[in-house]
């Protein structure tokens, strides 16, 4: 049970609560003017502060998170399962963390045997929350303490009268029902798989207009365009994958491939030089068919004819002159000879030459084919990572485009196994469903008596677990409210009886906006009896002048008032003492 509410600044008014039925009223005073109102007052900001210090999340607009308010450390006391209590501190200013006298994380028995607080996260302390007040384990898919609070201590911020089922309007159907299947003793994993389905329903809505949109469409693809670029891919992954297995990492890889570049150089170059030999050879060859010893006979005929008669003397000098010449000419032969030797020799060590050359570049080539350099290999190995990773977006791009091509039917087929599923388990749960219907109808029929139709209604949906509470007395606001404070207390009792909740149920004055004076009655007296019947606290802020009318039509109002009262006409008379 809740004990005490307390703050360390001096105006705040301190809350101290009781076993049973705790009202916080709200006066009006008699320097209250028709301006005033006691929305102000802090009834509501009863529940804020109480979510606060069990651990709810501090956002922006969120009550402590004002300046006023920011620093002021706000401390909760409840009892803790063991015979024993705890006092939760928290700070607007520092919500990331609460201290915990005594450290209950330690305990030990049910005794609290370690001396000193503890300064732990929040989140720690949700889930300490969770384990102790709820009963869930560390693995709970679908469902939180957080909400289940909610369902305990509806919050007028978040709008949680406006349905019975829902803790704020945005909230879906299939998560809200897991949580009260929890509390309500049914099989939660099943409703909270409904929550898991409508999460993939909406992704898949989400996918379909992303694929409908002409941009986006091409991100993800069709199913038979992006089979094709996957065979692809792979051939040209697999092609990679033969081309490194059979590589041979070359040492001199670069040495061998300048001596190829070279040797090629000098295959080209040596035509060249053989033309130019060719020409020579052909040149000296006509200079030798040219050098013959020079016919003289025609002189010594050309002397006859003309009467002179050479003398001896005249002949041995014409004999040697012709000596001469021809002693010139077989020199220059014998020179051209030579030279014609030097050049056929060049051309053959040529021919030998482009031989060597041939072989030895086919050798080295081959060496070149066969393998490469060290960097060439890792540049292979980067060609296939980067293809691979390709290939891998290219199939998690087809996954996502073949679940979306058959999501709609999987999501079809898992709704309607999941919905036998749940009507076979509430066949099963007869027990726990019973019980939850018949204190429905027993609690509005207390209200507003046996004449008048109110169930329970609890079956499997076609999108999740429908938990549907029904009160006939025609659709108005205080009728939705009377059904709100049912179905509340119903799931109370039913989660404090198992042991799957706290022993405590608490209500904001709003629950009783447009609610008949016999109902504000009926449901404070039910709210009482219960309380004290199942061992718990029934914890119900108003305003004085419903609970004058109630009063007057039979509430017995002795001694479940808790101080403070409440009054509107100054800063001190509310919760806080303060404006803000």
């Amino acid at each position: 049970m809740l004990r005490r509410l307390s703050a360390d600044h001096g105006s705040f008014r301190t809350v101290t609560f009781r076993p049973g039925i705790n009202l916080l009223v709200a006066d009006t005073t008699e320097t209250s003017r028709e301006t005033d109102s006691r929305n102000g007052t802090g009834k509501s900001s009863l529940v804020e502060l109480l979510h606060f210090l069990l651990g709810a999340p501090a956002g922006k607009k969120s009550l402590t998170s004002r300046r006023a308010l920011q620093k002021i450390t706000f401390a909760l006391t409840l009892d803790w399962p063991g015979d024993g209590r705890v006092t939760v501190q928290r700070q607007g200013c520092d919500p990331n963390f609460v201290r915990l006298d005594p450290d209950v994380r330690h305990d030990s028995g049910g005794l609290f045997d370690v001396a000193g607080p503890a300064v732990i996260p929040t989140a720690e302390w949700n889930r300490l929350v969770e384990q102790t007040l709820f009963g869930l384990g560390l693995d709970h898919p679908g469902i939180s303490g957080r909400t289940m609070l909610s369902f305990l201590m509806r919050r007028i911020a978040a709008k949680a009268f406006n349905d019975a089922v829902r803790t704020f309007p945005q909230q879906s159907e299939a998560e809200a029902t897991a949580n009260l299947a929890y509390l309500l003793g049914l099989d939660w994993r099943l409703a909270a798989e409904f929550r898991e389905l409508a999460a993939r329903e909406s992704t898949r809505r989400q996918l379909r207009k992303a694929v409908d949109d002409p941009v986006w469409g091409r991100i993800v693809g069709s199913v038979a365009d992006l089979r094709g670029q996957i065979a692809l891919a792979e051939n040209e992954v697999s092609r990679l994958k033969d081309q490194i297995s059979s590589f041979r990492v070359v040492p001199a890889y670069e040495e061998l491939k300048n001596r190829a570049d070279d040797i090629n150089r000098r295959i080209r170059a040596i035509p060249n030089e053989d033309i130019t030999d060719r020409r020579n050879l052909e040149d000296l060859q006509k200079s030798v068919s040219e050098a013959a010893d020079p016919d003289t006979s025609y002189l010594e005929r050309a002397y006859q004819e003309l009467g002179v008669t050479l003398g001896r003397q005249v002949r041995q000098r014409f004999d040697d002159v012709q000596a001469f010449h021809a002693s010139v000419v077989r020199n220059r032969r014998r020179y051209l000879m030579d030279e014609m030797n030097t050049i056929q020799q060049r051309l053959e060590a040529r021919r030998r030459e482009r031989e060597q050359l041939g072989e030895e570049l086919a050798a080295v080539l081959k060496a070149l084919e066969e393998g490469g350099a060290l960097e060439a290999l890792t540049a292979l190995q980067q060609a296939l990572a980067q293809k691979q990773a390709s290939v891998d977006a290219l199939k998690h791009r087809y996954e996502a485009a073949q679940a979306l091509e058959s999501s709609a039917r999987q999501i079809t087929a898992k709704r309607a196994e999941l919905q036998e599923a749940m009507a076979a388990d509430l066949d099963e749960r007869q027990t726990q469903t019973r019980e939850a219907i018949l204190l429905f109808a027993e609690y509005a029929r207390r209200l507003y008596g046996p004449e008048h139709e109110a169930y329970l209604a609890i079956q499997s949906g076609t999108n999740s677990l429908k938990i549907t509470p029904f009160i006939d007395r025609g659709d108005s606001r205080g009728i939705g409210n009377m059904v709100i404070f049912c179905l509340d207390l119903t799931v109370a009792v039913i989660a404090r009886r198992h042991g799957r909740g706290p022993d405590f149920l608490v209500h904001d004055s709003h629950l009783f906006d447009g609610v008949d004076d016999r109902q504000i009655a009926a449901a404070l007296t039910l709210g009482a009896e219960v309380a004290e019947e199942e061992g718990m606290q029934y914890i119900v802020s108003l305003n004085s002048d419903d609970l004058s009318k109630a009063v007057q039509r039979g509430f017995d109002v002795e001694d479940r008032i808790i101080e403070p009262r409440l009054t509107d006409g100054s800063e001190e008379g509310g919760l806080f003492g303060l404006r803000f």
